[in-house]
């Protein structure tokens, strides 16, 4: 990944970051790493873990970012989840993943949050 390719991502990570921490969410782990695999955010509220992918796009060229998680991102996300469960996981937390899409365009920032995007499979 290039240089601008990774400050693209650290923008878009903060800002979904900021973003569902105004929600209620509370970020634990940033940049979760299993391998050469992470898992950019994992956000708790209340006893749901959510670990979100977040998909930065500056413009709209290459279509919807939420689109880029495809089955093999998705299962190397639950991959690195499972990973994540084993080391940190409690008996009365339920898991999800989401992912958030940020599309920077010009001045303008738009988020979207697909919550339970794909299952969680063992």
């Amino acid at each position: 990944m290039g240089t601008h390719n990774q400050r693209l991502g650290l923008l878009g990570e903060e800002i979904a970051a900021r973003w569902l921490t105004r929600r209620g969410w509370r970020i634990v782990y940033r940049r979760f790493r299993n391998g050469r695999r992470d898992i950019d955010l994992v956000a708790q509220r209340d006893a749901m873990i959510a670990f979100v992918e977040v998909k930065a796009r500056k413009g709209s060229t290459f279509g919807d970012p939420v689109e880029a998680v495809n089955q093999r991102k998705q299962r190397e996300l639950t991959r690195s989840a499972h990973v994540w469960i084993d080391r940190h996981g409690r008996s009365e937390e339920t898991y999800r993943f989401d992912v958030v899409g940020v599309l920077v365009d010009d001045q303008r920032v738009l988020v979207k949050h697909v919550e339970n995007a794909f299952g969680v499979s063992r």
